[in-house]
């Protein structure tokens, strides 16, 4: 053997011990995150009933979808630190079981106060699933490994659009079955699959690569020698540190402008496809499943390529760009096909991103500042999909046009790509350099 092929071994050995762990963790968290999407954005096809039926103006649905958010903003932090605390298994386990509840639970929602305070309490509940999931991966995955499968796993999210459109528009047609409206029928079935799974997962997960016994030993020794010699990065004093990185705030920018697009077309797709065609719910669901059919093999394409090159910014920036530009074609599209066809470009654009930009934080934070600097990234990012959906309805009610909207969502799509550009983050150089053993010298 040679010295090249020595050199291979550990790569080649590290690539399928890297396989074992997609193959055993991201399939199921996958299913999780399709469940924990499902819960949060049936709304927008409850409102092709519900709107009518509780007399709920579009302002009133578009703060009432986006109060989500707010729930969720508030209870980010410290839902990720009490999993930072006493694990994942446990913890994503009660937050399912928690939001499955209060999802079904929208089945009585009956007026604007109702309605505001479920969808609150439905993201608080949700608050630490997204980012514990985050931190989790990285406490199993390599640097090199991530951003594909941050990206495996975020598939979830466009494929629950996928999924999600034509079952949630079948659901609506069980209208006035056994005395409950289809809206109402949608949600107490749709809340369910995440009481059953939070059990699940108390079975399924470890914690931690040294408690997973499905690895074998010399597996398990490699895993934490290759985690153990990850860059020392900034930050790693604890939560404080993340305050006050700058790089933490920016990011916080970037993903804000990312879920303002995001949720302000996800949460309005529904009525936007009804306003241009007058077609059936089921017929709007399966729709409103096409734009998410091609971002789903998007997002993967961008993430693997940007792990294969160590690229993060521009692999960000250039779908965000993209989407931007369809949100404008999309706002001057006045038939259903040329409006899907936008609508699919910047939907592709907005899940490409998902993938690189969630590799930055965990290349630049460690230990307890990754966990609080995640939760901050994704507590203020999401805070856009409050703006997201209440600026598209608060411009519907006063014009009766979405055209007004699309272009405010899609300018903030725009400002979270050019924002990507100017974060700076450790080079490929940096973190190859440690996986070999040399010391690099770090760039603040």
């Amino acid at each position: 053997m040679d010295a090249t092929e020595r050199s291979r071994e550990p790569e080649d050995v590290m690539e399928a011990v890297v396989r074992r762990l997609t193959w055993r963790l991201v399939p199921f968290l996958f299913l999780l995150y399709i469940v924990a999407y499902l819960d949060r954005i049936n709304v927008g096809f409850a409102a092709l009933q519900m709107q009518r039926q509780l007399a709920f103006t579009d302002a009133v649905y578009g703060l009432g979808a986006g109060m989500f958010f707010t729930g969720y903003f508030f209870f980010q932090v410290p839902s990720n630190l009490v999993l930072q605390r006493i694990g994942a298994r446990r913890w994503i386990a009660v937050l399912m079981v928690t939001w499955g509840v209060i999802s079904s639970s929208m089945v009585f929602v009956s007026g604007p106060r109702s309605f505001y305070t479920l969808r609150f309490l439905l993201g608080a509940a949700e608050a630490g699933f997204f980012p514990g999931v985050i931190l989790y991966l990285k406490n199993w995955f390599p640097a090199r490994a991530r951003a594909r499968t941050v990206a495996r796993f975020m598939t979830a999210a466009p494929l629950s659009g996928v999924v999600g459109g034509p079952l949630s528009g079948a659901l609506l047609g069980l209208h006035i079955k056994g005395g409950l409206a289809g809206w109402q029928w949608m949600f107490l079935i749709e809340g369910i699959p995440a009481v059953l799974f939070g059990a699940v997962v108390l079975v399924y997960l470890v914690d931690r690569p040294a408690q997973a016994r499905w690895l074998s030993a010399a597996e398990r020794d490699r895993l934490l020698a290759a985690l153990g010699n990850e860059p020392p990065v900034s930050g790693n004093l604890g939560v404080f540190s993340a305050m006050r990185n700058g790089r933490i705030w920016l990011l916080a920018l970037v993903y804000f402008g990312l879920n303002t697009a995001s949720y302000g077309i996800s949460l309005w797709l529904p009525k936007l496809i009804r306003s241009l065609s007058g077609v059936s719910d089921l017929k709007i669901g399966l729709l409103s499943a096409i734009p998410y059919v091609a971002a789903a093999v998007a997002m993967v394409l961008v993430g693997a390529h940007s792990d294969r090159s160590g690229e993060r910014r521009w692999h960000a920036a250039l779908p965000a760009f993209a989407g931007a530009i369809a949100l404008t074609g999309a706002a001057y599209a006045t038939s259903v096909g040329p409006a899907i066809l936008a609508i699919s470009i910047a939907v592709l654009g907005v899940f490409s991103m998902l993938g690189p930009f969630w590799a930055m934080p965990t290349g630049i934070l460690s230990g307890a500042a990754a966990a609080a600097g995640i939760a901050i990234i994704n507590s203020i990012g999401n805070l856009g999909g409050f703006v997201g959906p209440y600026v598209i309805g608060i411009v519907h009610t006063s014009s009766g046009q979405f055209k007004g909207g699309l272009l405010l969502v899609g300018a903030a799509l725009a400002m979270s790509g050019a924002i990507a550009l100017i974060v700076k983050l450790p080079s490929p150089e940096e973190h190859r350099s440690h996986e070999t053993g040399r010391a690099p010298s770090l760039r603040e």
